[in-house]
């Protein structure tokens, strides 16, 4: 497997990880580098660590993972898309009232580092069937879901400090619709 190739299954794999660090950074009032930066550092960390688990379960228990796991990426983004609708409209009348995203939730960020990597974890079982070289391609998959999901955060920002209940309502419908996505893929019906 070629760079080319494997920049684009980087760059696919991240695209979930990006589109959830858009929706976090919706949520900040005031653009927070640090928590930026530690949410990606949770995505590309798992981004990269889930293929390099899968590589090494290798095809033997892909028959167990592969049943479930799109069921998993869709229970935790709806959870937590769900939970961002639900803070959106119990809001007070007096402004916003929901909780500030730029503070550090280690729980929520790991819980959403996991959500968007699981698909990450059967690519990794794929790596291991082509013989792939483990080590630079997990390294490389990690770097640029860092980046993108540092970007991420910047971008959602950049809107949601403009347009903070409507943008809630988006990031929550998005998380959603990331997790039907990923379910409706894995059951053939998109």
């Amino acid at each position: 497997m070629g760079i080319v190739e494997l920049l684009l299954i980087a760059v696919g794999l991240s695209m979930d990880a990006f589109a959830v660090s858009i929706c976090r950074g919706l949520g900040m009032k005031r653009l927070n580098m640090r928590t930026a930066a530690v949410l990606a550092l949770f995505f590309g960390g798992f981004q990269g660590l889930m293929p390099l688990i899968g590589w090494a379960l290798g095809s033997q228990f892909m028959w167990l993972i592969e049943p479930v796991d799109h069921w998993v990426a869709f229970v935790l983004l709806a959870f937590i898309g769900g939970k961002m609708l639900w803070e959106a409209f119990h809001e007070g009348d007096e402004g916003c009232d929901c909780e500030d995203t730029s503070e550090i939730d280690l729980c929520e960020f790991l819980v959403l580092a996991v959500a968007t990597s699981i698909d990450a974890l059967a690519a990794g079982i794929s790596f291991a069937a082509l013989s792939v070289d483990i080590v630079p391609t997990v390294a490389l998959i990690g770097v640029i879901t860092f980046a993108l999901s540092f970007a991420g955060v910047a971008v959602g920002h950049f809107f949601g400090a403009r347009y903070e209940k409507p943008a809630s309502i988006v990031g929550g419908v998005v998380l959603i619709l990331i997790g039907l996505k990923v379910l409706l893929e894995h059951l053939g019906l998109l």
